[in-house]
């Protein structure tokens, strides 16, 4: 029994799975044009035949809205999610802090800044797509997150929550003052600047899934991998040293991979604030506080509760479509406070 309770069981695994796709199925099917579950099977099966070579391309306009459209989209939103819990799972647990998260640390703030330096003023390469946007935002992240931690350091020796929320507050605020200026030498992108700082997966490609899929597989393979380092972490450093842990190394491992991962979603979906403040909360209430049970589990839940969030934006006040960050910021701003309430009260 009790190893049952330490690790993620296969059955765990496969139901979470079940309720994923569930989840994607109906996101993928419902919409400003609805299409009924029996044809979007349907059209899913002629893709794959198409993929093997052994059909021709579906050529229904829903099919159209399926599999260009929708699909890429809604598998974005699903990697964006799972990345942003993923990380934000892996910071609470490192800084003991539970009100971490990189939209509460100002982590997304920085990689926003990056990615809106490389827009305003076109910086690419060539040889590779959109690699300028998501550089200068996985750059950014990273010195934002060093940035922040370091002056509360110097502040606060403890770190604690106070001050790091505080911080990160004011660097948000700093930020967001920058970002204004560069809008100002940078008038003729001010529109799409303005859309993508709110957040919104609209138009992501098969080429964005497989970016956002890379970068999940490589840094989310080492945050799992260090899961017990985590549960360490969650205790104590004290306690970290004591077992054993390198406790610099593994800190400067999970900055570097929460920042990669922060700023790749942020490049490719702009600034989606509070998914990574939610989710761990929501499925720490089921799965406990273990990290072998809970990064997995946020794993799901980041992909689940921004596939919601995205379908509610793109139906709610149908045929406008709200930013899914606009939707996301008002779930997890009531529930910012709900934890912060509940943490002043020591519940």
């Amino acid at each position: 029994m009790k190893q049952r309770k330490e690790r993620f069981m296969a059955w765990e695994y496969a139901l979470f799975t079940v309720i994923t796709v569930a989840i994607l199925f109906a996101c993928v099917c419902l919409g400003s044009v609805s299409i009924p579950l029996r044809e979007a099977i349907h059209i899913f099966k002629e893709g794959i035949g198409y993929l093997l070579g052994s059909g021709k391309f579906p050529d229904e306009y829903s099919a159209s809205i399926l599999l260009t459209v929708r699909l890429p989209r809604v598998i974005c939103v699903a990697l964006v999610g799972a990345s942003l819990a993923l990380a934000g799972a892996a910071m609470q647990g490192l800084l003991k802090n539970p009100l971490a998260d990189g939209s509460t640390l100002g982590v997304s703030s920085g990689a926003a800044l990056g990615a809106v330096i490389a827009i305003a003023f076109n910086i690419t390469f060539p040889a590779l797509p959109f690699a300028g946007t998501m550089v200068m935002a996985v750059l950014f992240a990273f010195l934002s997150l060093t940035a922040i931690l370091s002056l509360a350091y110097k502040l606060d020796y403890s770190l604690s929550t106070n001050t790091i929320i505080l911080i990160g507050v004011i660097f948000s605020m700093f930020v967001s003052s920058l970002m204004s200026i560069i809008v100002t030498f940078a008038a003729d992108r001010i529109q799409h600047i303005t859309f993508w700082t709110m957040g919104s997966l609209a138009g992501s490609t098969y080429t964005n899934a497989a970016v956002l899929g890379t970068a999940l597989l490589i840094f989310g393979s080492i945050i799992f991998f260090h899961a017990r380092e985590l549960n360490a972490f969650a205790v104590g450093e004290e306690n970290a040293r004591n077992i054993g842990v390198n406790v610099k190394r593994v800190k400067l491992i999970i900055l570097i991979t929460v920042s990669g991962l922060i700023g790749v979603c942020v490049s490719i979906g702009g600034t989606i604030g509070f998914v990574g403040l939610v989710t761990p909360h929501m499925v720490r209430m089921i799965t406990g506080p273990n990290h072998r049970r809970l990064l997995p589990a946020s794993f799901f839940g980041g992909a689940g509760f921004l596939m919601i969030a995205d379908l509610t934006a793109r139906t709610l006040l149908n045929p406008r479509e709200l930013p899914i960050g606009v939707v996301t910021s008002l779930v997890g701003s009531v529930v910012f406070v709900i934890i912060f309430y509940r943490k002043r009260k020591g519940m």
